[in-house]
């Protein structure tokens, strides 16, 4: 096992009060498909933003493929690749003009380069289209297209944000597997973050959760499901006396509240619990307006762990982070 990307109290501190990156300590293995996932305001992009060298750390220390974030800023910039999640394809220029051009940002060698995108193209299934103008693309042709611009240059390490935002569930599934082939036939290393949790789930190897700036957990997907012992009722009802008294259940694994009238009972097995459950709320005269009874999942994970349903994330630019690093590449 190689450490590709190691952080050792990495910390964050805006305008000396606010800490949005605590003593954060993270190893991430190479060749690996890394998930990173965050409530609003956990820290999730200020700590990409620093790992791409787009700002720097007030404390502590991050090494990437083996070069320090803040001493080896521009050799950190030159064996990574990021990919936000706004376009940043040029609609007028045909999908091989644009790859052309970011590898011109990278300064690599002319030859090296056609190599190299013809073979990114093929690796997505864009050569048959690579001559078109990108305004003429599908939504998931540019996606597709946006996903090896951040390849051009041959970078050890790939940071994806929101790789199928705004894409249909077919064509999100379609990325998916260009992201595994990508993975597996560059053997380029992933940093992955996303809203959809069942993407996270379906292409990490492991993931971390983060919040408050700290990790909470770290595993693959089955260990962090395996942590919530039981399976997941979810329950609604007319009055918060109701609920409070729907939490004294006495054969509950956890419990926890999840807003007004609303709780999340675990139970160790729901299938033999279930006739229990319902004796229970009928003897107490308990007024349910909404039930749900599902095996854990990776979003009871991030809620039990955060307290919060992943939404909308704190806004990091990515975009601007691209046109940083192509910048600042030398």
């Amino acid at each position: 096992m190689t450490i590709i990307i190691k952080t050792e109290n990495l910390t964050k501190v805006y305008n000396g009060k606010f800490t949005a990156v605590n003593k954060l300590n993270i190893e991430i293995e190479e060749g690996e498909i890394y998930g990173l996932l965050g409530p609003n305001g956990a820290g999730k992009t200020t700590t990409i933003n620093m790992l791409v060298t787009r700002i720097a750390p007030t404390s502590g220390s991050a090494i990437v493929a083996g070069f320090d974030i803040v001493k080896n800023s521009l050799k950190v910039r030159k064996v990574i690749g990021v990919v936000p999640q706004d376009l940043t394809t040029d609609e007028d220029l045909s999908g091989y003009e644009n790859l052309i051009m970011v590898s011109k940002f990278y300064d690599v060698p002319k030859q090296d380069a056609i190599e190299r995108i013809n073979k990114l193209l093929k690796l997505v299934d864009l050569q048959d289209s690579a001559s078109k103008l990108v305004k003429q693309y599908s939504g998931g042709m540019r996606k597709r297209l946006e996903l090896i611009a951040g390849l051009v240059h041959d970078p050890k390490i790939l940071f994806l944000d929101e790789p199928t935002l705004g894409l249909d569930v077919t064509t999100r599934s379609l990325m998916w597997k260009y992201v595994r082939d990508i993975q597996e036939k560059l053997d380029v290393t992933i940093i992955l973050t996303s809203h959809y949790l069942e993407e996270v789930d379906a292409l990490s190897n492991r993931i971390s959760i983060i919040d408050h700036g700290k990790v909470l957990v770290t595993g693959t997907s089955e260990e962090l499901k395996a942590k919530l012992k039981g399976d997941i009722i979810q329950m609604t009802f007319k009055t918060q006396e109701d609920a409070e008294m729907m939490k004294k259940y006495p054969n509950l694994v956890s419990s926890k509240d999840l807003g007004p009238n609303s709780v999340r009972l675990t139970v160790q097995d729901s299938d033999l619990e279930m006739p229990e459950v319902i004796s229970y709320i009928s003897n107490n005269k308990l007024s349910v307006t909404k039930m749900t009874v599902q095996k854990p999942s990776l979003d009871d994970v991030f809620l039990e762990y955060t307290g919060k349903e992943i939404r909308g994330e704190e806004a990091g630019d990515f975009k601007q982070t691209m046109f940083n690093m192509r910048r600042l590449r030398k």
